[in-house]
């Protein structure tokens, strides 16, 4: 199962979209589950941390050579202690962490996974690479996606 969300949730967003993932991961057997995640801050590390805390394994893509240096500082140490943790590591080959490595590095994810959760709030990617064009893309390849957005999520 692979995860792809939108980063940039506030605290409040967090504790409802954590609670949602869980509630998602509850319907698997942990031993048979590999999460698949590109480990970005929010949703992505969510879902990695929840699958991990159950029992489960993770496999990451990282889109870029690039790619922590893009993310927070905040978020370095939780990237790194997720990447030693992963089973297995897919990249894209591409050294620069642009929209087009990340939009890359979820086409792989796509590509790994039975079905998608989408931490998505329903409305178009607001650059090229944003959730909706994973969703979008994941559908066109004929990958189940489960959307979550719970009531009273919002984003700003």
């Amino acid at each position: 199962m692979g995860i792809t969300g939108h980063r940039g949730l506030s605290a409040a967003v967090e504790r409802l979209i954590r609670d949602a993932l869980d509630a998602e991961l509850q319907k698997y057997d942990m031993a048979e589950l590999c999460g698949v995640s590109c480990i970005a801050d929010g949703p992505d590390a969510w879902f990695a941390e929840a699958v991990l805390a159950r029992g489960g394994r993770i496999e990451v893509v990282v889109p870029a050579e690039q790619y922590r240096d893009g993310l927070p500082a905040s978020h370095h140490a939780a990237y790194d202690a997720l990447l030693e943790q992963a089973v297995e590591t897919h990249d894209t080959g591409i050294r620069e962490s642009t929209s087009r490595a990340h939009m890359a590095g979820s086409e792989i994810l796509v590509g790994l996974v039975d079905s998608l959760v989408a931490v998505w709030d329903g409305e178009p990617a607001r650059g090229y690479g944003g959730t909706a064009d994973v969703v979008g893309y994941a559908r066109r390849m004929g990958v189940p996606v489960h959307v979550v957005w719970p009531e009273g999520a919002t984003r700003s």
